[in-house]
């Protein structure tokens, strides 16, 4: 089979070699798409070589069909059409035993900590899968897992129907946790610098302002009758976000920190302390929240066609990798199977 190894240096090769043995508890999955992210490109930046031992097969957006099932495995079967929530929890942490086991203080987040998808034939606990309904197309299916972040990011915010919110930054995860606010019955503006982004998510029906050209402050302001956002989700990693984000929100209201920030950020206690806001972490999802992905992916709620620039094939993921580092495409799908 074919695997892609991430081996330092911002470099992806694509190398042949043979399946892994199937472990009991485990099944094989023939990967049908993997998406790039964010956090991929932040591995094939090095800025993840502490974490990541290379040669790497990373890659943990996914859609494929059962292959094998391995011993110990019930309800599963060959043809399956699956999808992974790619978390391994030991169960016996302090956050594990108080409920959280998707921020396990010891996670194998599958395709970073442990072997990931980008390679035709992924074996990964049997436990991880998450069933796909009929006339879901595998290559939709593929964007469940951004999905599934972007609902764990709603929720966790209580954003309740009605509730205004501002999503700052209009890159993927931004214009899913707008698109996923949006379903939730929230009135969403998303602010974002750059043009081409701003454009896209307007072809997806989404309010945006440009900080860059207007007043972020007094647009919401006027917006929101004075009062600041129910809800505002950071969503950028720019510095002067964090910084200006407690300036939007409502006494009481709600700042969500979605970004990866590789260092320490500057922010205004003061106005959190004026205004009482609660600043709140999210990080990746639970189960709940692949299953409403998959239910927003199945109604057609996300717009896949506009979100997916392009699919290339396993032998050009190096080429992929470069166009998203480039700014040149929204979300690019490896086909694995070809």
């Amino acid at each position: 089979m074919l695997a892609a190894e991430y081996t330092g240096d911002r470099t992806i090769t694509v190398e042949e070699r043979e399946p892994e043995a199937l472990r009991p508890g485990e099944v094989r999955v023939a990967v049908a798409y993997v998406g790039i992210c964010g956090t991929d490109l932040h591995v094939f930046h090095g800025d993840m070589d502490a974490r990541v031992t290379t040669p790497a097969t990373i890659g943990h957006e996914m859609s494929g069909t059962i292959a094998e099932v391995g011993p110990g495995v019930d309800g599963w079967a060959v043809g399956d059409a699956v999808t992974v929530m790619p978390l391994d929890w030991d169960g016996t942490c302090p956050a594990c035993l108080a409920g959280n086991q998707h921020i396990c203080q010891n996670l194998d987040f599958i395709g970073i900590d442990s072997p990931g998808a980008l390679q035709q034939l992924w074996n990964v606990p049997a436990s991880t899968l998450v069933r796909l309904p009929e006339g879901v197309s595998l290559r939709d299916a593929a964007l469940v897992e951004p999905v599934a972040v972007a609902v764990h990011d709603v929720r966790r915010s209580e954003l309740a129907p009605g509730d205004k919110a501002v999503v700052i930054g209009a890159g993927p995860i931004g214009v899913l946790i707008a698109t996923v606010a949006t379903a939730f019955g929230a009135d969403v503006v998303v602010a974002e610098i750059d043009a081409n982004r701003r454009a896209a998510a307007e072809e997806m029906g989404l309010r945006t302002l440009d900080p860059s050209a207007v007043d972020q402050v007094a647009w919401v302001n006027e917006w929101t009758g004075g009062a600041g956002a129910d809800v505002v989700f950071e969503v950028s990693g720019a510095a002067a976000a964090v910084l200006g984000a407690t300036s939007l929100a409502k006494v009481r209201g709600t700042l969500v920190v979605v970004a990866i920030h590789s260092q320490p950020r500057p922010i205004d206690l003061h106005r959190l302390f004026w205004r009482e806001l609660r600043i709140l972490g999210a990080r990746v999802y639970e189960r709940p929240d692949f299953e409403r992905a998959i239910e927003l992916v199945a109604e057609g709620a996300i717009p896949a066609d506009r979100l997916i620039t392009r699919v290339v094939p396993l032998l050009e993921v190096a080429s992929a990798f470069e166009t998203l580092e480039a700014g040149r495409a929204m979300k690019i799908l490896v086909e694995v199977a070809r």
